[in-house]
């Protein structure tokens, strides 16, 4: 058996339940939220359908029934609303983000925590310092679903299947993340082959135009519908279905930075791999010279804006 607690029953914390639903990915989620009855009308709306899926158990709760929960996901805190970047919400969210970590050791100190919360690199560092908890079993969703704009970019551009295509995001999930060209290939081909017997443009003006969709695309999304849910539910799904299936699947999620490019003591995003116990290794990547001038300013824009208030602890072996 596993069992999933959903911090936030907002949009994205409903649809997160509804994608584990049809993926059969657990079979009992708890949807919590400050706002009870919220939390109730998603899971009755949710539980019928129950006849559709694979046996699931969906409910609404209070930070009690996160006392045997495998994984707890926070999707709680205020959203972006256009025109606004995602490191504006650092203050409003770290205080909601302080608030729910607090709450869940009362219950349980055993899970594996995914912070979702935007700015997502900072409230997933916050969450880390505030449990306690190795920082293999405190995990930021990253960029997960910056890869997945990228590969989609890509595949719409190459006329290829993105599950063909390899292609990672890394850094800050925000503006200043990192898509790395050097290491794009197709089927075991680098970009740079692949567009050699390509028919169709692959300009340098190409590649920044798809660094800026990927780098916009909430932008867009929350200007034309006012928030994004669907496809970063699925990413939490594949998430999840990585660690309680023990895959050693490798994803860009959030994580403890030790010693890479000089960087310490911070969560970005890197290729990591996910299994039972979290973050279980990090892939080291080689980055062309542009590339790591982005990825440190990228760790730069990210430590600035972490709270002073923050104090260093000494950083554990995975």
């Amino acid at each position: 058996m596993s069992k999933i607690a959903i911090i936030g029953a907002g949009l994205v914390g409903a649809t997160t339940a509804y994608a584990f639903m049809l993926g059969g990915t657990v079979q009992e989620i708890v949807l919590i939220d400050k706002v009870q009855e919220k939390a109730r009308g998603e899971a009755m709306d949710l539980s019928h359908g129950a006849s559709f899926v694979s046996p699931v158990n969906v409910y609404a709760g209070d930070y009690a029934d996160c006392r045997d929960a495998d994984i707890i996901l926070i999707t709680a805190g205020a959203a972006q609303v256009a025109g606004q970047s995602r490191l504006e919400l650092v203050e409003t969210n770290s205080r909601i983000i302080k608030e729910i970590v607090s709450n869940i050791l009362e219950y349980n100190t055993d899970a594996i925590l995914i912070v979702v919360t935007n700015p997502v690199d900072i409230m997933a560092y916050i969450a880390w310092k505030m449990s306690d908890f190795p920082f293999a079993r405190v995990i930021g969703s990253g960029t997960v679903l910056d890869t997945s704009r990228f590969r989609h970019l890509l595949s719409e551009h190459c006329g290829i299947d993105p599950r063909n295509i390899h292609a990672y995001v890394i850094g800050e999930h925000g503006d200043s993340e990192v898509p790395l060209w050097s290491t794009v290939n197709i089927a075991g081909i680098s970009m740079d082959r692949f567009c050699q017997n390509c028919t169709r443009a692959c300009s340098e003006q190409g590649k920044e135009q798809i660094r800026n969709k990927v780098r916009r695309a909430a932008y867009e999304i929350i200007a034309s519908k006012g928030a994004t849910y669907y496809a970063i539910a699925l990413a939490l799904r594949r998430i999840t279905e990585s660690i309680l299936r023990n895959e050693h699947s490798i994803l860009t999620v959030s994580t403890l930075i030790r010693g890479v490019y000089g960087i310490n003591d911070l969560y970005l995003s890197l290729p990591c791999v996910l299994g039972r116990k979290g973050v279980e290794d990090v892939i080291p990547f080689e980055l062309d010279a542009e590339e790591k001038e982005q990825f440190l300013r990228s760790a730069k824009i990210v430590k600035d804006c972490i709270p002073a208030d923050l104090t260093r602890k000494p950083v554990e072996l995975l």
